[in-house]
Parts: C-alpha cells; structure tokens; sequence
C-alpha cells in the first residue's frame, strides 16, 4: 500500500525537496503553497496540490479534504511555513507577533486538529515540523522565530506523550543554515563544519523521521544544524 504525505509551504526551498525526496520513496504527495509554482512541482512528481497558506485555517482544511477525497488516508505530514518578519525585538508590534503565531504555530496546531483524527482511525502516521536552531539557542536576528518556535517545541512534546499509545509520532527537525538562503561568509565561517546546509539533507532527515526506521523516535527536537548550537 502506498502511503500518502501532506506537504506544506512545498513550492521550492526545504518544502521542494522533502517533496522530491518523499516522491523517491514511493510516497503519494498532496502538496500546498502560496504560490503558483506548487502547480508544476506537482505535475513533476505526480502530486496533488492546492494553492494555499498555511495560516490561513479554510486552505488547511481544503488540503486535508484534497487528501482524503483523492487517497482516502494520510500517513505522513511534513509541516513546514515561510519566514514571519524580522527586526529590533522591541520594535515589532503586535501585529507581527499575532502574523508569526499564525505562521508558526497555530498552523500546525490547526492542522494537527484537523490530521489527528485521520491517524488515529488508521491506528498510526508520522509527523514532522520544520523548526529552527534558534529555538533553543534564541538569536537576536530572529525574535519572532525564536521565541515561538521555543513554544512549538513544549507543543510537540506535550502532542508526542498524549499520541503516542495510538501509534502517531511526532518530531520537530532543527535546520541550522540552509543553502535554500545564502548566508554571508561571516556566518558560514562560524558553522563548525565550515558550509552551509543542503535542502537535501534536511529533506533526507524528514524521510527518515518518518519512516518506520524512526519507529521508536517521538517528541524530538532533531539538530541539522553543522554544529553550529553549542548546548548539550
């Protein structure tokens, strides 16, 4: 039986290649992204798609519709979003911070609601939620993503102990600097492993987080990261 994988922000950049590496798996993809372009990634790799934003809760629900009306189950789903707004932290107002809850964590508690249960009738799915290295090491150059991000990782842990007797697991993947955004050689020079990231080995992780090699992995905060967080 092939299973199905919901994609979310998978038009290009980390999106697009976990669509691409799930595809090489044999996964069934229904896909979703503001922009146009989600169109031809899907015809490339014989997905479903709808344009859409994942935090606008009417699209998350056409995109769990699509899903079981084409394919009747979901298996897996990756959620990933954009970038919510960067600045001075005390100079972002409250509108940015209501926009980054929207963006970053509210979406995958909106559609958690919505898949949970879908996995729970099929006795089981794999979740993955990309996240950030700033989550546990906050960085001044991303106030709004740090912060919520650190909130997505209480939520994931608390989801991960509640779900995990119904066989669903749940995991967040913490990518350091990815070449999906070129970084300037100041900050690859303090990436230990001295480069930035690829799409590809973040997208690599993904998989594997949902595959049943990752069967006993769960409530997880995954650091794809070239070394760069220092804590242990």
């Amino acid at each position: 039986m092939e299973k199905v994988a919901l994609i979310t922000a998978a038009s290009r950049g980390m999106g697009a290649a976990c669509a691409r590496e799930l595809a090489r798996r044999g996964y069934r993809l229904v896909l979703m992204s503001r922009s146009q372009d989600i169109h031809a990634l899907a015809a490339e790799l014989g997905a479903d798609a709808l344009q859409g934003a994942t935090d606008n809760p009417d699209d998350l629900r056409k995109l769990v519709t699509l899903a079981m009306d084409r394919h009747g189950r979901i298996d897996a789903l990756v959620n990933n979003t954009g970038h919510p707004k960067k600045g001075p932290l005390l100079a972002l107002g409250d509108d940015d911070w209501h926009a980054g809850l929207d963006l970053l964590l509210l979406n995958v508690v909106r559609l958690l609601r919505l898949v949970t249960p879908v996995m729970q009738a099929q006795r089981g799915g794999a979740i993955v939620n990309l996240s950030t290295f700033a989550a546990f090491e906050p960085s001044a150059r991303f106030p709004i993503s740090a912060s919520l991000r650190a909130a997505l990782a209480a939520f994931t842990k608390i989801y991960a102990d509640e779900h995990a007797r119904a066989g669903i697991r749940i995991n967040n993947v913490l990518p350091g600097y990815i070449d999906s955004i070129t970084q300037s050689e100041e900050t690859v020079a303090a990436i230990p492993m001295g480069r930035q990231g690829t799409r590809e080995e973040i997208a690599k992780t993904v998989a594997f987080l949902l595959s049943a090699d990752a069967g006993y992995i769960t409530g997880q905060n995954i650091r794809v990261d070239g070394g760069i967080t220092r804590h242990v």
